[in-house]
């Protein structure tokens, strides 16, 4: 074994002790394993481990070499590093002592720079006057100036710097006895100047912006130089033709020239905020006033209107990406100043041509019906006396002065729910236009506008058709069968207001609903319900009163007192009786129309008013005659049909009246000695006695029978 076996890391001292019993063992043989032999293991552990000792002692020899050689690298190294640092301060010390002499040679030489441009800088300047002292004494003469910097084009620039100091100083001369120089000078300052714009613009037709630059440049100083950016701007717009849409062309124009304004002038803000001035007024203002020059046809008007404001503030939004100059709100400026004079005037224009459409369309609406409208019904307080006092006689059945007349139009009802959504239209496109032209007072407009519709929508159609529809409501004792058109009326007139709370809650209210006028338009909208509902409720009143009138006129004409007083040779029992068969179908009708007609809570409301009424119109009716046994088996055969009919009104309070009438109508075929069980029975147990004694002593056996001594 040798060290490097017992350095390998991967070294295992059991698997070595087992290989060498397996090697003493003779397992490495050729003859194969042979039996233990225990001494001869004990010899060669004996002996392996005697090497082992050597190899150890051999391995304490070598690390105590290595620490030896390890401890003098230490310090050879440690010296080393002294030596290093030693002679890295000795290098700072040079260091510092080299840059403090650079430092004071740099101030001499700066020291030195400014003496020699104290002295060169007079030296200069007064080079430079004595050369513009020649260039004057040459316009003192007669003939002009004649250097050659004044008279070879190709020294332009030369010569425009020189005639600008000159114009600057010949300002400052005193008058008369330089006059003559004077003009010289500021004839020879216009001709250059108009010479570079000249210049300028042929630059431009070539396009050679680094010339163009140059030049710009030159006439900075001029007093010419707006001039110079005017001439830029008509350049720009010299080949510029509008083709379809001012607003389309302009877009791209304007990008064109603001990546040449950039490239041409020092202060490219101002010249694009110039370039943009001059595009609103020449190109935009002329094109806007075009379109809104003819305000005859004020719908085109004000659709152009609303475009072109929305068009102008697209464009607007579009070129504030551009630096237009120190006026960060010039473009809002230059819209307000296009568009002034039409929006102040908006709302007039506005509330006018949506009176004009509303009267159009219901002078349409009703010529189509063939009808004359009559003249506006509000008559302020007077006309809701008049309301109140409807109401009174309708409620109480009392006469207050003489009825209106019956004005029957043929079941036509007046409203067009087509002809409201093209008010509502109008009005919607009148709210659009109102949010985007209004200025400070968007929420007072909108209140107008909505006034408007009211007065068209509501007052002029809605409220017209229900006093039409009033005056058509046949009197709650008709001699004829009447036709209940005020269902459809109601019905209508709820849809319509339905939309109107629509538009109202979807477009107005987010117009109005951070000022004052919100709470004066939800008000007006709730009077306007409670009006409409009260002029509704009276006009179903006087409908149901007047179905229970023709009801009650129907069973006096048709019904006999005969037919519950009949005898055994009168023929077979009928079903029911003949006024019967007249009431349910008319009854059937009334039912479905006021079921298709009305909805929600209303019509489960009226459906219990009208079958209280009709129960009560059907309850006195029977009183008024007396049964036999055959006429009381009619009398609740009649019963049985209205009990029948009324189910269908799905009305559980109607549905008991009608159970009880029904069983009232029992005491008329009881016999005589039951009666008395029969009415103290449970089912009549509830009832007021005298209602009870009314339906027996209609019998006509109640007296031959004594049928009140029973009942005692």
């Amino acid at each position: 074994m040798s060290l490097k076996d017992f350095e390998n890391p991967h070294f295992d001292p059991e698997q070595y002790v087992e290989q060498l019993a397996w090697r003493v063992s003779g397992g490495d043989s050729a003859e194969g394993r042979r039996a233990l032999d225990a001494k001869q293991l004990l010899t060669v552990f004996e002996n392996t481990i005697e090497n082992l000792k050597h190899l150890g002692a051999r391995m304490e020899d070598k690390i105590v070499t290595s620490e030896r050689g390890l401890d003098v690298e230490l310090k050879s190294h440690g010296k080393r590093v002294g030596d290093l640092q030693e002679m890295n301060k000795t290098a700072f010390v040079h260091f510092q002592e080299l840059d403090d002499h650079i430092n004071n040679v740099a101030t001499k030489v700066v020291h030195l720079g400014d003496q020699l441009e104290g002295v060169n800088t007079p030296r200069a300047r007064a080079e430079e006057a004595q050369k513009l002292i020649g260039y004057f004494s040459d316009f003192l003469d007669d003939s002009g100036p004649k250097s050659e910097v004044f008279n070879d084009p190709f020294r332009l620039q030369e010569a425009a710097d020189i005639i600008q100091k000159l114009q600057l100083i010949s300002q400052e001369l005193p008058q008369g006895q330089f006059d003559k120089p004077k003009k010289k000078i500021q004839d020879k300052y216009n001709q250059i100047e108009d010479e570079l714009i000249s210049d300028f613009r042929q630059a431009f037709k070539q396009w050679d912006p680094v010339r163009m630059r140059e030049v710009a440049g030159m006439l900075l100083h001029f007093k010419g130089y707006n001039r110079c950016v005017d001439a830029f701007i008509e350049e720009s717009q010299m080949n510029t033709r509008i083709i379809t849409d001012v607003y389309e062309d302009l877009i791209p124009l304007c990008r064109k020239v603001n990546s040449q304004v950039h490239e041409v002038f020092s202060s490219p803000e101002s010249v694009m905020g110039k370039f943009v001035l001059n595009l609103y007024h020449e190109k935009l203002q002329k094109y806007i006033s075009d379109k809104l020059g003819n305000q005859e046809d004020m719908e085109v008007f004000l659709r152009n209107l609303h475009d072109l404001y929305q068009r102008t503030g697209r464009l607007t939004t579009a070129l504030s990406e551009y630096k237009l100059g120190s006026d960060a709100h010039l473009l809002n400026r230059l819209t307000k100043h296009i568009f002034g004079r039409y929006l102040d005037m908006y709302i007039e224009y506005e509330i006018q041509h949506l009176k004009d459409k509303m009267s159009e369309n219901l002078k349409a609406y009703y010529d189509s019906l063939g009808h004359n409208k009559r003249a506006s019904h509000h008559q302020g307080g007077l006309h809701d006396l008049q309301n109140k006092l409807r109401t009174i006689q309708q409620k109480g059945n009392i006469n207050i002065g003489p009825s209106a007349p019956l004005v029957d139009y043929g079941g036509e009802t007046f409203l067009s729910q087509e002809i409201a959504l093209n008010l509502l239209h109008e009005s919607k496109q009148a709210f659009n236009r109102c949010q985007l032209l209004s200025q400070s007072n968007q929420a007072e407009n909108a209140a107008i506008i909505f006034d408007t519709l009211v007065d068209y929508l509501c007052s002029e159609h809605i409220d017209y058709a229900l006093e039409t529809g009033l005056q058509g409501i046949a009197s709650h004792e008709p001699k004829v069968q009447p036709q209940t058109y005020f269902f459809d009326i109601s019905s209508q007139a709820n849809a319509i207001f339905h939309l109107l709370e629509k538009q109202f809650s979807d477009v107005l209210v987010p117009l109005i609903s951070a000022s004052p006028v919100h709470s004066e338009c939800v008000m007006k909208k709730k009077n306007l319900m409670e009006q409409m509902e009260a002029k509704v409720e009276v006009g179903l009143d006087k409908t149901l009163s007047t179905i229970c009138g023709w009801i009650k006129h129907v069973l006096a004409v048709e019904q006999k007192k005969t037919d519950f007083k009949r005898d055994s040779e009168s023929g077979p029992i009928e079903l029911y009786s003949p006024a019967c068969a007249k009431v349910i179908p008319f009854v059937e009708k009334q039912v479905d129309t006021i079921k298709s007609c009305l909805d929600g809570k209303n019509v489960n409301a009226v459906l219990m008013e009208f079958g209280v009424r009709f129960h009560k119109v059907i309850f006195d009716h029977l009183q008024q005659f007396q049964y036999n046994s055959l006429g009381a088996m009619l009398v609740i055969c009649d019963v049985n049909e209205y009990r029948r009919l009324v189910k269908t009104l799905k009305v559980p309070m109607v549905n008991t009246l009608f159970e009880m009438l029904h069983t009232l109508c029992n005491l008329l075929v009881v016999v005589p000695e039951n009666l008395k069980q029969v009415v103290n029975g449970e089912q009549l147990g509830g009832l007021d006695k005298n209602v009870v004694m009314s339906f027996v002593q209609l019998r006509t056996d109640f007296k031959t029978a004594k049928i009140g001594h029973l009942l005692r």
